[in-house]
């Protein structure tokens, strides 16, 4: 039996505050529920754009701030920048570790003096190994050929690292992206949305 895995769109900003998103969990169809971590960010006002693409962010699980890419706390770089949302926006390139999600009201960062900075989000690419978003990284907000998944509950995947150092041994690993499930080889036995010009994963066990 052929199970099908979905991945839903990243989850909107919240105002006050930038999310940190990181994809797992692949849920079916209709379910809602990416895990994501709100960090409260205070802007530093470094470039003429807060977070444009070719800036850099600190280090940080809960708090990021702007700082100079030559900086010795520069931890990430933007890779992409656009304004709204994830889910209706443009797609983050498949490398991608973190995506940050942008607030809507940030004073101290304003960039025309209007009181408030674009909502928006921010594509990241960590300035040095490990790199979640790479192909088995078992990270990053996009599922890409050469992730591994393995199953949950209720025709459920979550992706992990291919390597065996994730939260759960890859149990299929996605060798293919078609525009549709009849382009997937025989030999798949999952399929996984994965979005872009090319929807569909092929999956096949490891």
């Amino acid at each position: 039996m052929r199970v099908r895995g979905w991945r839903p769109g990243a989850v909107g900003a919240l105002a006050g505050v930038v999310l940190l998103v990181g994809c797992r969990e692949t849920p079916p169809d209709g379910a809602g529920g990416t895990a994501s971590v709100a960090s409260p960010v205070r802007p530093s006002g470094y470039g003429a754009v807060f977070l444009d693409v070719g800036e850099c962010s600190s280090f940080g699980r809960t708090r990021f701030t702007e700082v100079s890419c030559a900086s010795e706390r520069a931890a990430a770089r933007v890779t992409a920048r656009h304004d709204g949302t994830a889910r209706d926006g443009p797609p983050c390139p498949p490398t991608t570790d973190f995506v940050l999600h942008i607030s809507e009201q940030w004073p101290a960062a304003d960039e025309d003096g209007d009181g408030m900075v674009p909502r928006g989000y921010a594509c990241m690419r960590h300035l040095q190994p490990p790199h979640p978003g790479d192909p088995g990284g078992g990270g990053g907000p996009r599922t890409v050929v050469g992730d591994c998944v393995y199953a949950l509950d209720g025709g459920r995947v979550r992706e992990t690292a291919c390597d065996g150092r994730g939260p759960g041994e890859p149990e299929f690993k996605v060798t293919k992206a078609v525009d549709a499930r009849s382009g997937c080889p025989a030999s798949t036995v999952l399929y996984v949305r994965l979005g872009g010009a090319a929807p569909v994963g092929c999956a096949v066990p490891v």
